[in-house]
């Protein structure tokens, strides 16, 4: 096991060796066993799990000290203060041990680092605004990542019969289509890295960031048909070769999505068994997800848009099946191994580049790919957002056309690809190498560095950072079934159209079949709101000094059905293993806000139009009244 563990995490294999005995001739005398040692030193038995746990420890330290001045990491981005301090580890082990060692392996990157920060960004996906910008981030992500690989490899190619290359970069038509298919495509994990940060608008973020999320299917078939073709040779590759390559990437795409979907549907139906052993429930939301993900992987399919789907998929009904306890599990567990892999990508990029033997410089060729992917991206964005805003409702103007061409950032993903070429094929290897390695540096350092001032200073629409009220809400789904009766009226077939025929589907059969009958009774968004006002009074009656709450003194209606209410203490509700209450105070906001007296306007709203509550002796109706009046402080 630990000879299969070590090269996948860029470890040698030292030591193994060590433990073997030697071959002894027969007939010689056997060496007496050693004593009773006080002390051993059995470095070799735990070198590989030591160093992972080393790095990600220095990770964390790294995160910890570029956060104690606020200032530093208001100007300059995490990931380019991380690839930073790569450089300066890497130099520090080249000096000591005369070798590049611990490098970003394609193997590590991909079977591990990668999974958790596409699972984390798509499980906590808005699922609205993605499938509401889903045109615009489907025609980014296809159109433009062919429109940027082929534009910069044969533009490169122009370069190199116009004499601006070097003949010493041995590259034809094919090699440079095969070098634009992997410098072209937006990385999800530097666009994550730096947008976070930046707070643009939700559709500006949900349109870059899916963009690169989705592109993956674009990328994975285009780099694999450039490569084959590659090997093949340009004289043997027939008509019908191009006719597979484009087969491959419906393929591909559908193929990672069907993967990913049918773990979804797999990761909910486990969910809705679980209400009596809850502690398996964040290891199955994590097996499954990642099963999901190597599963694609083996079929040679998209896996990241495979994980992506699965999370989109299963949130709602795993959600609604688990407890809260497995749900804050499930957030916190998936944010800290998505941000611990983040942090380590980029700085085993950062060490990576020390090592000079696997790369040569060209500078016709490391500044005519500069040049070109920043010309055809803007250019891409122009012409494309031009089509797309002939069928908007909401345009993209100028400025958001701006962001989006410089916040076409590159990462790990093409470092990891450009690695996994085989030389003796691509003779130009290292120079695509010590290429790519500048592009990823330049878009996350220097893009990185700057994109913030420059969405200051074309003030463009920042993040709201508030949830919707209850009366926002109500209007939003008014407005919904309005816009989708209007279609349905003149006959046209829209999108409102389909979105409300997929939820009338879901609520007649996807949400009975995948989640528990308890849970899908509660899924009525007025009736939810209404269960958590209730609690949430009950226990700001209990911190304002309350001391009457158990079940003689003071009780609340439950979550009632559409046929019956029913009433239950707030102690036993709050017990609940599967109850919706939230039992961490800190997470309570006890300070009456706006949003707080327009919920509770609407709550007394609900109260009084939804149903007729029982009759209650006045002490407990006297109890309810101060739990939900907002009094001065004294």
């Amino acid at each position: 096991m630990l000879r299969v563990a070590l090269p996948l995490l860029g470890l040698p294999l030292t030591g193994t060796a060590a433990t073997e005995e030697p071959n002894q001739e027969p007939g010689s005398p056997r060496e007496p066993p050693p004593g009773l040692a006080l002390f051993r030193w059995q470095w070799h038995e735990v070198e590989a799990p030591y160093l992972v746990a080393l790095w990600i420890l220095v990770a964390s330290l790294a995160k910890i000290v570029f956060h104690l001045s606020r200032k530093v990491t208001s100007l300059v981005p995490e990931s380019c203060l991380l690839i930073l301090l790569g450089l300066v580890l890497g130099g520090i082990v080249l000096a000591v041990a005369k070798k590049a060692e611990y490098q970003l392996e394609p193997g590590t990157f991909f079977l591990f680092l990668l999974p958790p920060i596409v699972l984390d960004s798509g499980y906590f996906m808005p699922s609205r605004l993605f499938f509401d910008n889903l045109g615009a981030i489907l025609t980014y992500a296809v159109v433009g990542t062919l429109w940027n690989a082929f534009t910069t490899g044969a533009a490169l190619w122009g370069l190199q019969q116009a004499g601006l290359v070097a003949p010493r970069v041995q590259a034809g038509l094919l090699d440079f289509l095969l070098f634009g298919s992997l410098i072209s495509a937006v990385d999800p994990v530097a666009v994550l890295a730096v947008f976070e940060e930046v707070h643009v608008n939700e559709t500006l973020f949900i349109i870059v960031f899916g963009e690169s999320l989705l592109n993956d299917a674009v990328t994975v078939v285009l780099y694999k048909v450039c490569n084959s073709f590659v090997e093949m040779g340009s004289a043997n590759v027939q008509a019908t070769d191009y006719l597979k390559g484009v087969a491959s990437l419906f393929v591909v795409s559908l193929g990672g999505a069907a993967v990913g979907l049918v773990f979804a549907f797999l990761l909910a139906l486990t969910t809705r068994f679980t209400k009596r052993v809850r502690i398996i429930e964040p290891l199955l939301v994590f097996l499954l997800a990642y099963a999901a993900y190597l599963t694609a992987e083996m079929a040679s399919l998209s896996a990241i848009l495979a994980v992506t789907m699965c999370g989109l998929g299963c949130k709602k009904y795993v959600e609604a099946n688990i407890s809260h306890k497995s749900r804050t599990a499930v957030k916190y567990t998936m944010k800290t191994l998505a941000s611990c892999a983040e942090t380590v990508i980029f700085m085993l990029l950062g060490i990576s580049a020390v090592d000079s033997s696997k790369w040569a410089w060209d500078s016709g060729l490391v500044l005519g790919t500069l040049f070109f992917i920043l010309f055809f991206r803007a250019l891409g964005v122009v012409l494309q957002t031009w089509v797309l805003n002939q069928f908007r409702l909401a345009p993209l103007d100028k400025i958001d056309q701006v962001v989006m061409s410089y916040g076409g950032l590159r990462g790990a993903v093409a470092f990891a690809l450009v690695i996994l070429l085989d030389r003796t094929k691509v003779p130009a290897k290292d120079y695509f190498v010590a290429t790519t390695i500048v592009v990823v540096f330049f878009t996350v350092i220097v893009q990185g560095l700057t994109i913030k001032p420059l969405v200051k200073w074309l003030k463009v629409k920042r993040r709201e950072h508030h949830k919707p009220t209850l009366n926002e809400e109500l209007h939003e789904h008014t407005f919904d079934h309005i816009l989708a009766a209007v279609e349905d009226v003149v006959g046209h077939h829209g999108y409102h159209y389909w979105r409300d025929r997929w939820e009338q589907f879901d609520k007649k059969y996807l949400s009975q079949l995948l989640m528990r009958r308890s849970a899908y009774r509660i899924r009525d968004q007025i009736w939810d709101v209404y269960y958590r006002l209730n609690i949430r009074d009950a226990i700001s009656f209990v911190d304002q000094g309350g001391h009457v709450l158990s079940s003689a003194g003071l009780t609340l209606p439950s979550m009632p059905s559409r046929n019956s209410v029913a009433e239950t203490s707030v102690t036993n509700l709050l017990r609940e293993s599967g109850s919706g209450a939230c039992l961490d105070l800190q997470v309570i906001d006890t300070v009456r806000s706006g949003r707080d007296r327009e919920d509770a306007v609407m709550h007394h709203l609900l109260c009084g139009g939804l149903y007729k509550p029982r009759r209650r002796d006045r002490a407990e109706d006297r109890a309810l009244w101060y739990a939900t009046k907002d009094f001065p402080p004294d």
